[in-house]
């Protein structure tokens, strides 16, 4: 049994998220509009993808890094990493 992370920056899944977008379009473009949305609207979506993705099966792994997007400050770190990636800039 693995030790739970400790802050989100250790959920690997997330941080694999956020170099996928870097790299692909269409996810920096779905993650730049649900990032770029109002806390409130945004966490209502973020809960119905995390829905969608439990109903689907999806893996957990996934599912949770798409929860970390729930947390404001989290959120807010996340679109200034994929906003540096747009422009250039590693993460």
């Amino acid at each position: 049994m693995t030790a739970a992370p400790r802050n989100v920056g250790e959920i690997e899944t997330f941080i694999t998220m956020l170099r996928t977008a870097c790299d692909d379009r269409q996810v920096y473009e779905r993650l730049e509009r649900l990032l770029s949305l109002p806390d409130e609207k945004r966490q209502a979506m973020v809960r119905t993808w995390v829905s969608d993705l439990l109903i689907a099966e999806a893996p957990q792994d996934f599912t949770n890094a798409v929860a970390c997007l729930l947390d404001d400050q989290v959120a807010e770190k996340a679109y200034e990493a994929i906003f540096r990636c747009s422009r250039g800039e590693s993460l």
